[in-house]
């Protein structure tokens, strides 16, 4: 296919119109000298007012640069004295701190020597005690009260058991550094190490019979205190005796209950455990039960002992006769009326019995609640007894 070319816009030979300018009007004073003088001066001052303000700008920027270049300058500075108080200051921490850890340690140092002096006193006078005791084999009482430490508060005992593991084994270590002495044999010969071996064999011997002999003591200690204890119980069960108590009553871990006696009672009630403890094992259905019988036995000797008061005799004819039946006798109606009362008294002890059973039933229901309570109240006591015991342990 042939591209045709591009039509060409045709060209208006027609001649283009010129515009009209305005006429021009001439100017006010444009030849005037004094006018242009005029106009020269006024652009010579602004020109002037010009570089005046261009000036004035010139200083103040050169002092806004002056001041920011001294705010620098001086807020270097002080970035520099800042460091170097932070220097200062780490140095002082560091100094702070070194020095407390320093005196820490020399506390704990003192502590640990002052322990050791008083270990040391204390096994001194433990191996005097015990040297006096061999000295001495005199007899008496094997057992002997530690006082309680009057500033603390506690006893000695106490203060061991509240003292931590790390506490022990730092108390163990010092005790054992200055009873087990380093053995010195560097340099020794064979008779010198047989010597050192035939000491250090007799301190075992005798350390073994200390040992035997305490265990013995203890032994006897232990019998003596339950010897002790025993004559304790012999002697708090003929004061609950004396007491009018069960025998047993302040043998307990716990001291008994209080007995109160009531307000309006001057009287203390002197009943054992055993005693009182019956009035609720089935006592209270025989009061009740004597009580309803007494008061049943009244109420018929009250109803018995009434006046009976006859009904007047019917001479007519009986109603509710039929024809060709026999006419009643005279004794008959007073037999009749009498059957009647006695149905009336046994329907009327039917009523009581009927009463009496349904309080012996409400009785066993409040008696199995109070058994359920006391079986209650004693699971709790064993319960706290037991944590009383674990606590101990």
């Amino acid at each position: 296919m042939k591209s045709t070319p591009p039509r060409r816009r045709r060209l208006s030979r027609r001649p283009a119109r010129r515009r009209k300018k305005p006429p021009q009007t001439p100017a006010e004073g444009e030849g005037d000298p004094e006018f242009i003088k005029r106009q020269d001066q006024k652009r010579s001052d602004l020109d002037d007012q010009l570089k005046e303000y261009i000036t004035e700008w010139r200083k103040q920027r050169s002092k806004e640069e002056d001041e920011l270049k001294k705010l620098k300058e001086k807020q270097a500075k002080r970035k520099v004295t800042r460091a170097e108080e932070e220097q200062k200051m780490a140095q002082r921490k560091k100094e702070e701190e070194e020095r407390r850890v320093r005196e820490a340690e020399e506390k704990k140092q003192r502590e640990i020597e002052e322990k050791r002096m008083r270990l040391e006193e204390a096994e001194k006078k433990r191996q005097a005690m015990l040297q006096a005791m061999k000295d001495k084999d005199k007899k008496g009482p094997n057992f002997t009260i530690a006082k309680k430490d009057a500033g603390l508060g506690l006893s000695s005992a106490a203060m061991e058991r509240n003292k931590t593991k790390e506490q022990l084994e730092e108390e163990k270590k010092i005790s054992l550094s200055f009873r087990i002495k380093p053995l010195a044999i560097e340099g020794f010969g064979e008779a010198k190490l047989r010597e050192k071996a035939q000491e250090l064999w007799e301190l075992i011997v005798k350390l073994e019979t200390e040992k035997y002999d305490l265990e013995e003591r203890q032994k006897r200690q232990d019998y003596d205190l339950k010897e002790l204890k025993e004559r304790q119980k012999q002697q708090l069960r003929h004061k609950a005796l004396k007491k009018g108590l069960d025998p047993e009553a302040l043998t307990g871990k716990y001291p008994p209950k209080i007995q109160v006696a009531s307000k309006y009672e001057r009287r203390v009630d002197t009943r054992s455990y055993d005693d009182k403890k019956k009035l609720f094992e089935g006592g209270w259905d025989e009061i009740s039960k004597d009580s309803n019988e007494k008061i049943w036995n009244e109420k018929k000797e009250q109803y018995t002992g009434r006046q009976k008061s006859k009904l007047p005799k019917w001479f007519g004819e009986r109603p509710g006769k039929k024809a060709g039946e026999p006419e009643t006798p005279e004794g008959e109606e007073d037999a009749k009326a009498d059957e009647d009362i006695v149905e009336d008294d046994e329907e009327v002890e039917e009523e009581v019995v009927e009463e009496e059973d349904e309080e012996a039933e409400e009785d066993e229901e409040e008696e199995e609640e109070e058994e359920e309570e006391v079986e209650e109240e004693e699971e709790e006591e064993e319960e706290e007894e037991e944590e009383e015991e674990e606590e101990e342990e």
